[in-house]
Parts: structure tokens; sequence; C-alpha cells
């Protein structure tokens, strides 16, 4: 793998440790995994030419790719502008990007479900006053999937053969790509999406979605639905509740998209004891630190503390459901 030196210290972020949580039980655990396809889609772009020297990149997003693409444009001299919307990016994040270097639009968002679509005019209206700049398109890029090879390679390293592969699903880059390569060696592994509510990945209507970090208002390209079996829809309050007991019991500060994995990942470990059950867990929980890991921001939260659950209600269709459930239903590898 070719790394520029002045990269190297940013493997330590892109590259999981593998954490033992129970017999049949493991986490690929990240300090920030979006580094891992921003820097392999910026590679790429700059043996095609698309990404000239001292060029300008731009693209939508509210978190971690956002970050990731803006420490990536710091230490390798690129411009930078982020297209958010106002309901996604809170001060604090901002206040990180911009001290990168980025420059960060927000779009108004009344309704709190991403507003895609005016993010997308802003975009290309920043990529129609900088000609020749970069636009990674991580939805639709696929590189970013193939970025994943890295990790499948680790987790074979690492544990061998394995039966269940948990992860959440935004762009679909992550669990698509890691299952793709995982599936040539094991073509019988199996590969368990996590979503929330309000999200259109798996079929739900798009709508305000509290959980953030995972969940989609569009679909992207990158979400193979021919390779999941099964989908779970994490609640809110579910997923702040298994973030806080991860950071309780294991002292694993993370995001609430690792705690969501790690819920749905100790219940296929605890159902199928003989089998190897891996979930990714995609970044640290610093951005976390005024809204989960604040016991002020989650007693304001509607229905907060919920009650713990300990397995999914299994669905035939799928239905809407609230922020202290969880719902899962067997996605049998078919297309949306």
């Amino acid at each position: 793998m070719n790394v520029q030196p002045q990269l190297s210290f940013l493997l330590d972020y892109e590259t999981p440790r593998m954490i033992e949580l129970g017999a049949n039980f493991y986490a690929a655990q990240f300090h920030l995994m979006k580094l891992l396809p921003a820097r392999y889609m910026l590679d790429r772009a700059e043996e095609s030419g698309a990404l000239q020297p001292g060029g300008h990149i731009t693209e939508t997003s509210s978190g971690t790719f956002a970050m990731a693409l803006a420490m990536l444009a710091a230490v390798r001299g690129y411009g930078f502008t982020i297209v958010s919307a106002t309901s996604l990016m809170d001060a604090s994040f901002k206040e990180r990007l911009k001290q990168l270097g980025a420059s960060v639009i927000l779009v108004e968002d009344e309704s709190r479900t991403g507003n895609q679509s005016g993010r997308l005019a802003e975009l290309h209206r920043v990529l129609e006053s900088k000609p020749g700049a970069f636009w990674p398109k991580q939805y639709d890029n696929p590189d970013n999937p193939a970025a994943y090879s890295r990790l499948a390679e680790m987790i074979v390293e690492k544990l061998g053969r394995i039966d269940y592969l948990v992860g959440c699903v935004g762009s679909g880059g992550s669990l698509s790509g890691t299952t793709r390569y995982l599936r040539s060696l094991f073509p019988e592994m199996r590969a368990i999406a996590v979503d929330t509510n309000n999200s259109v990945l798996f079929g739900h209507a798009a709508g305000p979605r509290l959980l953030r970090g995972l969940g989609n208002s569009i679909l992207p390209w990158n979400l193979d639905h021919t390779l999941i079996d099964e989908v779970h829809w994490v609640g809110a309050l579910q997923a702040f509740g298994a973030t806080r007991e991860l950071y309780r019991r294991r002292a694993m500060y993370v995001g609430p998209t690792s705690g969501a994995a790690a819920l749905v990942g100790a219940w296929y470990a605890r159902t199928h004891p003989q089998e190897t059950v891996v979930a990714i867990m995609p970044d640290k929980g610093y951005r976390y630190q005024s809204t989960v890991y604040s016991d002020e921001w989650l007693r304001s939260q509607a229905g907060w503390p919920a009650a713990t659950l300990t397995e999914p209600t299994e669905l035939s269709e799928i239905v809407p459901a609230g922020e202290g459930d969880w719902t899962y239903m067997r996605w049998a590898r078919r297309p949306l």
C-alpha cells in the first residue's frame, strides 16, 4: 500500500481495532472509518487527473465523511467546500471543519429530513463557480465500496472465517463493499444491515431522524440490496442506550451508530453461539459529547429513558416504528 509520508499518521484513524466483545462476537472499531474511502477516492482521482494539485474538493455530507475529506484536504493542500443542512450539523462540528480550512455551507431544512435537493442545488452552484473542482460523490462512486477490500482483508487476517457481518448503512459503501469481498471467501456469510426510522434505504418514508450517522433520505447507488440478508431498524433511544452501555461497561467511547451495530450484533452472537459475528463500529464519540453523552440532553428527549430491549420484533411487512423500538425483517438478498 502506497502511503504518502505526511499522511501515514492518519492510518491509525482508518485502521480498526479488533475488539473481542464475547466468545463469538467481535467489533471492528475505528477512530474515523470514513478516512478509508475518502483517501481511496482522492488517490484514484489524483491518479486519473480528476483532482489536480492545489485543486478544490466539494461534497455534500453531514458527518464523518465531511471530517475525513477536510482532514485530507488540509494535509494535501486542497481547497474544500462542504454542503450540509441546518438540521444536520451543530455549531461545534461546523467549527472543527472551519478550523481545518473548510468552507461550510448550510442550507435551510425546516422539515428536518436533510433537504437533499437543496444541498445538491447548492453543491452544483459551487461546482459551477470553481471550474475543475472534484466532487467525490460518496453515494454513487464505486471507489467508496472498493476501499473496503482492506477492511475485509484485516477481518480475515485477525479472525479467519466469519458467519455474520453487521453494519450500519448510510451511503452503503462500508457494508456493501466489505460484504462483497468477504463473500468471495465465505459465500454463505450473512450480511446484516442496520438502518433507522424514517430512512428510505429499506422502504420507510423519508422523515425527521433523531439518530444520525446512518439512514438516508435518498437511495445511494452504492447500497446493493441484493447482498443483504436481514435489515434492522433501530430506534434512536435504543441506540443511545446501547452506546452509553458500551461506555459504562467496556469504556468504549463510540458514536451511536456503533451503539446500534453493537446492539444488533450482540443479539446475533447470543442466538447463534457457534458462529462468529463481527460488527463494524465506524467512529469515536467525540462529536456526541453534548448529545448522547450528556445526561441533560438525553432527559430532554421524549421517551427517555426507554425500556432496554434484548431482542427485535420481526416484521412481515415494512411499517413505521417509534424511537424506542427495534424491528427487523428477513430481506433475503432481494432488490428494493
